[in-house]
């Protein structure tokens, strides 16, 4: 189902550039402060053993499901309170690690583009399409199990270590024997050494998806952004050295390589475990589980690159490039925010997974949080796109307009409810989150070749706005029995963002009709987008001031080691 619908393109479009982002991290690092809470380290843990979260699809009873074991005297239970603050602080780091990350990135690249030839990148883009689904099937669902199946015994996941190793090599080996028949595919003789060579990243990282999933079950959120800042920041320094001394694609090869190899030996240094023969029955829960979120993926997969394979193979490159710019803008606030809660939440969620007044709480908490962030900004785009696109771009991406509009409606629906399926993997029901994928993986294809071939790239993008929300709408409703969350008390957490939003969404379009059109594209966008933020402003501080007023004091008390419950901004909700 729709737990993808988060990062839809992570595989295939780096996002771009977005302020707000960093704005958004940097406030959430001043109220974290810069230590990070001992209670990370010990919350959520299974046991004193020391033992990543991927999620793939949204997702009740009545299903078959993957059950979660109950808890044993001996697993700790953890206090909200100090789940608050690992929640926040784990926000902090991961957004700080990220932003970090995506500088240096751009930097790196920027450089690297004029040492390197278009070729260069070519030929390494070759091997990605093809090593970007082993990319997908290699972790195996196994980081999902460690941080959810928190029942598992050291013995397991000593055979879920040795099982990944093994993964590992399988993938490395499918992508050797896959070398040259994929070098003659593409009648490119470079290209099967590439592939080779780049295929023992699956062995170097396999070393790493259970430890790191320890790390992230105990929530070890500061551990695990330095890894990735320090990984990041050693991929970058490398790619720009061996540009300049002149190795050309293998420049984003072995920096590649050498980046997993010091992020892989990083986590080890921080957390370790030890190997044993995986046996069928001792890890039958586990391989139960993995199993449906590996196919979830591949649904995911599917249905997510579908709509890019019709527009290329129906109506041309021109049109696939003016919907792949719609879709990477109007994806912005999805890439940058939701992301980055969704790479937190998993365990949290996992370590509150018998504890459905938990579970409610932190999902309408985050759900409103999400909601007041990224409906103003998916709103906003729809409004003001024509402005932007022809002022920004040029009027020769006018044919984007309309797909760019009806992509950030759908956005704002997807920005928000990636949280519901989570809830649902972190309570065992993997097999309907499975199933739900499947049916969008059979369903959705479709629907875009259809309503592509009438309508083009607005047809594509209408599919998202109207087939894909009726064919997960009915998972989420389950998803809210199966925790007891009454349907109209979900979307109250969702009304301060929408009415706000409705209303900065007249006062863009009144704007838009009244101002002169003598006016330079430039000033009637800057107006646009100054009114708009203006009135949503003032919309939540004077029509939901309480709201607003509730997640202030329940920031401060998180860092001040006071939360209490209570504060929840969910649990003092006004009437709608």
């Amino acid at each position: 189902m729709a737990v993808a619908v988060a990062t839809p393109r992570a595989l295939r479009c780096p996002g771009r550039s977005d302020v707000l982002f960093g704005c958004c991290t940097f406030a959430a690092i001043l109220v974290a402060c810069p230590t990070e809470s001992r209670a990370a380290k010990n919350i959520g843990k299974v046991r004193e053993d020391p033992s990543r979260w991927s999620w793939s699809c949204d997702r009740t009873p009545r299903m078959s499901a993957q059950p979660v074991a109950s808890p044993s005297p001996q697993q700790a239970v953890p206090n909200t309170r100090g789940l608050d603050r690992s929640l926040l602080f784990g926000i902090a780091w991961t957004g700080g690690a990220k932003w970090a990350s995506q500088l240096l990135s751009w930097a790196s690249t920027l450089i690297v583009a004029r040492l390197l030839t278009p070729e260069d990148f070519g030929l390494v883009g070759m091997a990605s399409l093809f090593l970007g689904l082993i990319t997908l099937l290699s972790e195996f669902g196994l980081g999902s199990a460690i941080v959810t199946l928190r029942h598992l015994d050291d013995e397991q996941v000593a055979q879920l270590n040795a099982l990944s190793a093994l993964v590992g090599l399988a993938s490395c080996a499918t992508a050797c024997a896959a070398a040259i028949p994929l070098g003659n595919f593409f009648a490119t003789p470079e290209l099967p050494a590439v592939v080779v060579v780049t295929s023992a990243g699956f062995v170097i990282n396999s070393f790493r998806t259970v430890p790191s999933s320890i790390l992230q079950r105990d929530l070890r959120f500061k551990a695990l952004a330095a890894v990735e800042t320090g990984r990041v920041f050693v991929l970058s320094v490398s790619m720009v050295v061996f540009a300049v001394l002149g190795l050309r694609y293998w420049t984003l090869v072995i920096g590649g390589l050498i980046s997993s190899a010091l992020g892989t030996g990083a986590v080890l240094l921080l957390q370790r475990h030890r190997f044993a023969w995986p046996r069928r029955q001792a890890l039958n829960s586990a391989m139960t589980f993995s199993g449906d979120i590996l196919l979830g993926r591949l649904s995911w997969y599917t249905y997510s690159n579908a709509d890019f394979l019709v527009a290329g193979r129906i109506l041309g490159k021109t049109a696939l490039g003016l919907y792949e710019l719609g879709w990477t803008i109007a994806n912005v606030p999805i890439e940058k925010i939701t992301t980055l809660v969704t790479q937190v939440t998993p365990p949290i969620f996992s370590a509150v997974q018998h504890d459905h007044a938990a579970l409610r709480r932190y999902l309408l908490g985050l759900t409103e949080g999400l909601a007041l962030i990224t409906y103003p900004l998916c709103f906003g785009v729809a409004l003001v796109a024509p402005d932007f696109v022809h002022f920004a771009l040029g009027d020769k991406w006018q044919g984007a307009i309309v797909p760019l509009q009806l992509l950030a409606l759908s956005a704002g629906f997807r920005a928000v409810t990636p949280l519901l399926p989570q809830v649902l993997i972190a309570i065992g029901q993997t097999r309907l989150a499975m199933k739900y994928a499947l049916l969008c993986a059979v369903v959705l294809p479709g629907a875009f070749y259809l309503l592509g071939k009438g309508w083009g790239t607005v047809g594509i993008a209408l599919a998202w706005v109207l087939v894909f929300p009726g064919l997960v709408l009915p998972a989420y409703r389950r998803v809210l029995r199966a925790i007891q969350l009454p349907g109209w008390e979900f979307l109250r957490a969702l009304w301060p963002a929408l009415s706000a939003s409705l209303l900065m969404a007249a006062t863009v379009a009144t704007l838009g009709w009244a101002v002169p059109q003598r006016w330079a594209l430039g000033y009637r966008l800057a107006a646009q987008v100054v009114a708009g933020a203006m009135v949503y402003v003032v919309a939540c501080l004077t029509l939901h001031r309480h709201r607003i007023t509730t997640f202030y004091r329940f920031l401060r008390a998180v860092r001040s080691g006071d939360a209490r419950p209570g504060l929840d901004a969910t649990a003092q909700s006004e009437n709608a």
